[in-house]
Formats: C-alpha cells, sequence, structure tokens
C-alpha cells in the first residue's frame, strides 16, 4: 500500500524497529544496497525503508533525488527478490521522500541476496545467525532430505556428481577455495554430509544407482515421449535413477530434441517462438525434485507430447500452498536440496520457480500453467506450449521497451486476464489500477459492466490483423506440418497456430503447396490430416 503524507508524520516520531528504516540518501543510495534492505525487512516480518529522511531523532525531512524511475525499480526489486514490493513517492514541502514496502518473508523459507540470508544490525546489514535460521527453517516442520541415511557412506556418492556439484558451486560463488577441498569436507561445508552420517539430500543429488536402488528407489525420474494421446508405450521412455546431478543437463536435452520453433512475424523480421522455454522447463524439474515428497513411493514423471510438458511428483502441495498462491508463497518441502540448488545457482533462491514460469507462459502468449489435476497426493504441473497470440507478444515488447525493463508477475498476469477478457481477482485490482493509470489498460463502461482492454496505442487492430508475407508463411506453414509428420495436423490445428491468417487463405497457401508438392491431405473432412510431402502414390 502506497504511504500517505499523514503516514510519514506519523513515521516521523515513530521509533526506528524491525518494520522501520530510515535513510537520507540525498543524492545516491545503491541499488544493491536497496535489495538487500528489502530483503533483511522481509526477513524480518516485513516492513518499510524511507528514503529522504534522517535516521536519527528528532527526524527531519531532508529529500531524496535517487531512482527517479520508480516503476523501473520497483520491477528490478521484484525481479530480484520475487516478493511484492510497493514503492511510492511523497512530495512533502521539504522534498521528495521515497517508500519501499516489502512483505513479511514466506513461512519457512528467509529471503537470500548474493549467496546470504540478511538482517539488520544497528545501521549495518549482517548475515542471519545459524540459529536463527534454524528457527526460521523449523517454521515448515521437519526436513526428510536433512535427515540421515543410516547405512549410507561416502562410498554411496558418485565422484563424478560431487565433482559436477563443486564445479557448479564454484562458478556460481567465485569461491577458489571450494576447488581445493577434499570431497568430504566439500559436503560437509554444503551440510550434504555431517558427523552423523550422509543425508538423504547428498543421495538424491550425488547418489550412484546402485546406493538409490538399496536406499532410496523413489529418487526417480521417468521421462516419456508421447506423440499423441493414443494409449499404449511410449515412443520413447528413460528412467533415471541416480544422482540428479548427473542427468539434470540430458534430461532439457532430450526434452529440446523435439522442441519445435513456432513463428511469427513483425513487419519483415521472422520471429521464433520454442513450444518450451529453457527457463520454465528446467524452474519446473528443479521444483519436482525440491519439493516432492520422498517418503512417498512414487517417482517423478516427465510426459513430453508436441504441445504440452506434464510433470508430476509425489505428494501434494506443502500445507499453505495452492494453486491460486503459488506465485506468492513457497514453502520448501526439503529445504536441504533446494540450499543445495541455491549454492549450484540452478534457482536463485530456495523455493522460486512458478513465477518464472508463468511470466514465460504469458510472454510468449501461451495458456498459463495449469495446476488444476493435483490433489492432496500428487503435485500435477502442465506446461502448455502453443502461441496463441502474436500482436500479444508485441504489446508486452512495446510496453516493456517504453518502461525500460520488465513487469512483475501480477501484472503480466492482469495483462493476461484482460486481454483473454476474464475477471480480475480482487487481490490484483490495485495492479490493475497502476497499469490503467498508466495508460496501458484502458475501461469501457461503468461499475459491474465495466470491461478493461489492453491500450489500443500499443496492441493495434493493424497488429492483431497483421498477414505473413505469403512466401514466408507458407515456407513456416512447411516447417509446422513437416514437426506433426507423424500424426499429421488438421485444419483446425493451423488456424490455432496462426491465428493471423483466415481459413480462406490458409486454404489458398495449402492448395498452392500441394500443388508444389510440398504438402498433401489424407481425407476430405473437417477429420482430414495435412502430412508432407506430395501424395504417397
Amino acid at each position: 500500500m502506497t504511504a500517505s503524507g499523514q503516514q510519514l508524520q506519523e513515521w516521523l516520531h515513530a521509533k526506528e524497529g524491525e518494520h522501520l528504516e530510515f535513510k537520507e540518501a540525498k543524492n545516491n543510495f545503491h541499488f544493491e544496497k536497496l535489495v538487500k534492505y528489502c530483503a533483511a525487512l522481509a526477513n524480518e516480518g516485513g516492513g518499510s525503508i524511507v528514503l529522504g529522511v534522517t535516521d536519527t531523532r528528532p527526524r527531519q525531512v531532508v529529500g531524496s533525488q535517487v531512482f527517479t524511475d520508480l516503476e523501473r525499480t520497483k520491477a528490478g526489486l521484484i525481479e530480484r527478490l520475487r516478493l511484492r514490493i510497493e514503492a511510492g513517492e511523497i512530495m512533502h514541502p521539504d522534498g521528495r521522500v521515497l517508500v519501499f514496502t516489502a512483505p513479511a518473508r514466506p513461512i519457512g523459507m528467509p529471503i537470500a541476496v548474493e549467496g546470504a540470508y540478511w538482517m539488520r544490525a544497528g545501521e549495518d546489514l549482517v548475515p542471519m545467525t545459524p540459529d536463527m535460521l534454524r528457527r526460521i527453517f523449523d517454521e515448515a516442520g521437519p526436513d526428510y532430505s536433512a535427515e540421515i541415511c543410516p547405512k549410507a557412506t561416502l562410498a554411496d556418492l558418485d565422484p563424478a556428481a560431487i565433482e559436477a556439484f563443486r564445479q557448479r558451486w564454484l562458478a556460481n560463488s567465485g569461491n577458489k577455495r571450494l576447488s581445493e577441498l577434499p570431497a568430504q569436507q566439500l559436503l560437509k561445508d554444503a551440510e550434504l554430509l555431517t558427523d552423523g552420517g550422509v543425508t538423504y539430500a547428498a543421495l538424491i543429488l550425488l547418489g550412484t544407482r546402485p546406493s538409490l536402488g538399496r536406499f532410496l528407489a523413489q529418487a526417480e525420474v521417468v521421462f516419456e515421449y508421447r506423440s499423441s494421446e493414443a494409449s499404449g508405450p511410449a515412443n520413447q521412455r528413460d528412467e533415471y535413477r541416480q544422482g540428479f546431478l548427473l542427468f539434470y543437463d540430458k534430461l532439457w536435452e532430450t526434452i529440446n530434441l523435439r522442441n519445435d520453433l513456432q513463428h511469427y512475424q513483425e513487419r519483415f523480421v521472422m520471429h521464433h517462438v520454442p513450444t518450451f522455454r529453457e527457463t520454465a522447463v528446467r524452474e519446473a524439474i528443479l521444483n519436482a525434485v525440491a519439493h516432492r515428497d520422498y517418503r512417498h513411493p512414487g517417482s517423478v514423471f516427465i510426459r513430453q507430447y508436441p504441445r504440452r510438458l506434464e510433470i508430476v511428483s509425489p505428494g501434494g502441495f506443502p500445507k499453505g500452498i495452492t494453486p491460486d498462491n503459488i506465485i506468492d508463497r513457497q514453502l520448501p518441502r526439503n529445504r536441504r536440496i533446494a540450499e543445495a540448488f541455491l549454492r549450484c545457482g540452478l534457482v536463485e533462491r530456495s523455493g522460486q520457480g512458478a513465477n518464472r514460469m508463468f511470466e514465460e507462459s504469458i510472454c510468449d502468449s501461451k495458456q498459463l500453467p495449469d495446476y488444476s489435476r493435483s490433489d492432496a497426493h500428487e503435485v500435477s504441473l502442465i506446461l502448455y506450449g502453443e502461441m496463441q497470440d502474436p500482436a500479444f507478444i508485441l504489446f508486452l515488447k512495446k510496453t516493456e521497451a517504453e518502461r525500460g525493463g520488465p513487469f512483475s508477475a501480477h501484472e503480466y498476469l492482469v495483462f493476461d486476464l484482460v486481454r483473454r477478457e476474464e475477471p480480475i481477482p480482487k487481490g490484483d485490482r490495485e495492479v490493475l489500477a497502476s497499469l490503467k493509470k498508466a495508460g496501458l489498460i484502458e475501461s469501457n463502461g461503468h461499475g459491474r459492466g465495466t470491461r478493461y482492454v489492453l491500450s489500443s496505442q500499443h496492441y493495434s487492430a493493424t497488429d492483431r490483423a497483421q498477414m505473413l508475407d505469403r512466401d514466408a508463411a507458407k515456407a513456416v506453414l512447411v516447417q509446422y506440418i513437416e514437426g506433426r509428420r507423424s500424426d499429421g495436423c488438421t485444419l483446425a490445428d493451423m488456424l490455432g497456430e496462426f491465428p493471423s491468417v483466415s481459413r480462406d487463405q490458409l486454404k489458398a497457401m495449402l492448395k498452392e503447396l500441394k500443388t508444389e508438392g510440398k504438402a498433401h491431405s489424407v481425407g476430405r473432412t473437417k477429420g482430414g490430416r495435412w502430412y508432407p510431402g506430395g501424395a504417397a502414390q
């Protein structure tokens, strides 16, 4: 919530405590310092940092000239912290005052910046003490991944996986000392190995196939590729029962083998959109491994189809997490695994990932990530790959360029809801008002009959009706049909793929491709399917 002049007057007489911080910041205040202060406030239960006010009493407004592009600063904070940071300015008679407000951290999960969990100590920022961190982590209940596997030894860990962990940690931290540490000390420093023995986290991330078979067979990831919805054996099936760091990259490489490109044109430039974005896929896999319930005997399943990816992990959502709040609330089920991912630079901080998946889906005009099939026994996520509206992609590019940076996850969500003419949830009404004030969303009507639309200045009818250059369009169409070689594709499939092309235009191009021997159809009804090349003789 944006602070008011009246609120500022109350703050000027209040004590500077765990929920309030004052800094003069007349002419300079480094952005990285602001990031750390917001993280510290979140770690301490949430609060505000006020710039342009002396931090000694009696407090005086001195004015601040920093962060002139407030929206860009706010977007940068949200991008770094993945929290809903609020930013506002108060024009006081004695100068401009800036207020940045951070919400409380999620339950059981402190906020990290540059590899440390920050808190305030007097006028300084310091890393949180181990006992404080332990109390925070204990909020989420026992961490199975931190428990000791009674009979496992260092010999049950794969040397190649340990080295992979070392190299990732070294590259992320820049700490050259890690390259000299013996394997046992390296794993102790990462808390994967303790004086009590080998943790389950160490087995899951670094274990050999035989050791996982003996101690934790359910720590397995099964990949399947299916070219259609038909029942029966998968076209490809791979079972990974070994340290996760040994096959994490290979999983993406396997998915990417069938990751075809979709296309849209902006004037004379052809843009390519992958069906599956690497960042979103990797985040989804990391979440499945870090947050599944390892007491459950099932495996993680990854099923790839031509236009969607399904990831199913055993165990329902952690307590308090639902499909509706997953962007804003995170609760790591296996903190020791999440911390290892953080050390390796695989995640920005423990428990994140949903934000990026939603943002990338919206920026590619795809359906939102779908958790609706989840229940108390498993978490099911579907990432859809079909691009729906190239004009919306252009709209976001234009508005981001003018803004000077990306939007927050909730701003993207509001844009997407408006595009799809869906109602705006109560929790996002302030975001809607902000985007409307910026001229990026327009409204028609009043009261309950109000209808919101994307700014006509940026989302023009010309963009929505934009037609591909005919030769380029035919080349793209051939490529699309080639990608559906095994099952073919219907006219409806192609109309969904190229929304800016009319049915008559598409039929005309298909007729030309048939004459040129580049495509042929089987069947004459609506169910007729198109295949690459000339008709079989």
